[in-house]
């Protein structure tokens, strides 16, 4: 490189991590953009009104197995160790193993900086005498655990069936990198959804009340804010079916009318009808999740699942 491009490069707005991953998204075929970015300090707040919605069955069914089963789960935790909870948000799943486990610590760990320093303000108002420590961080990629949970047994909790938002090999790399982490004869407590009757899962991503399309289009307000663009966001609406053949739920953006947008020093088409992928959420079969869990190093230590067979909760040991 020359010394007079060398200081072109440099002089160069740096773009962020949130710009880059849009920009290649919307300027792809087919359109898509990664779920990740949904978790704004709004959208967490969305995300847990879906939580409490009749439709939305994940996380009441999570509850129930958690409550029912509590001691047999947390006697997989070894007394002083570090819970540590990727992609925290609301602190209602695990203030249930921490009341059942001696444990020493608990590191939330969460993209959204704000609700996640929130809520760990709330867990600490409640258990004084546990050691809280929030790490604002992507948790699927690299990230220091704090100092003071370095040497203790560490063990992850990872509820809410986001398992099922990563494409399968994605899946198996983040299990893999959550073993690294946890290190070695660690424990994973991993939710999962459940393969089920297509109108349930239909139901429970096109809620009456509309909290989930109002989760989903909050991303583009959110590009808007934090990127400049011109979202008008009446002329896109929320689109969520069962994909069948992918096992998966599909969450999409759908345009209402031939339109451009804005971003950056780009106009970027729609034709009517065009979509941006902005979810999976993949069902496994516990034998299919377990397949999974295996090519990452992972054995099964033990299953839970609800009466109807809706939802499962993973013990997984680190061979």
């Amino acid at each position: 490189m020359s010394m007079l491009a060398g200081t072109a490069a440099r002089s160069r707005p740096q773009i962020s991590e949130f710009a880059r991953d849009v920009i290649a998204g919307l300027t792809a075929d087919p359109k898509t953009l990664p779920a990740k970015y949904f978790y704004d300090d709004h959208g967490s707040a969305l995300f847990e009104q879906i939580t409490a919605l009749p439709e939305y069955y994940p996380t009441r069914t999570e509850l129930g197995i958690l409550i029912d089963r509590a001691g047999e789960i947390t006697r997989l935790i070894p007394a002083g160790a570090a819970l540590i909870e990727f992609g925290s948000g609301s602190t209602v799943k695990a203030r249930i193993v921490l009341g059942a486990a001696a444990v020493a610590a608990y590191v939330p760990v969460d993209i959204s900086a704000g609700f996640l320093n929130s809520e760990a303000a709330r867990l600490k108002r409640d258990l004084p005498r546990l050691r809280i420590l929030p790490v604002a961080a992507d948790f699927t990629k690299p990230f220091d655990l704090p100092a003071a949970v370095r040497s203790r047994a560490r063990v992850g909790f990872f509820p809410g069936s986001t398992i099922g938002n990563f494409e399968p090999p994605a899946a198996a790399e983040f299990l893999a990198h959550a073993a690294s982490l946890l290190g070695p004869n660690a424990h994973l407590i991993v939710g999962v959804d459940l393969v089920k009757e297509a109108s349930v899962l239909n139901a429970a991503y096109n809620d009456a009340a509309g909290v989930t399309a109002a989760f989903n289009l909050n991303l583009l307000r959110r590009i808007n804010r934090e990127l400049g663009a011109d979202f008008d966001l009446e002329r896109f609406r929320h689109h969520a079916f069962y994909n069948r053949a992918q096992h998966r739920i599909e969450m999409h953006l759908e345009s209402r009318a031939a339109q451009k947008i804005r971003l950056a020093d780009r106009a970027i088409a729609f034709a009517r009808g065009e979509t941006i992928h902005t979810e999976s959420s993949y069902k496994y079969t516990v034998e299919s999740f377990q397949a999974l869990a295996a090519d990452a190093g992972w054995s099964p230590a033990a299953v839970w699942t609800d009466a109807k067979q809706y939802f499962s909760l993973h013990a997984l040991a680190l061979r």
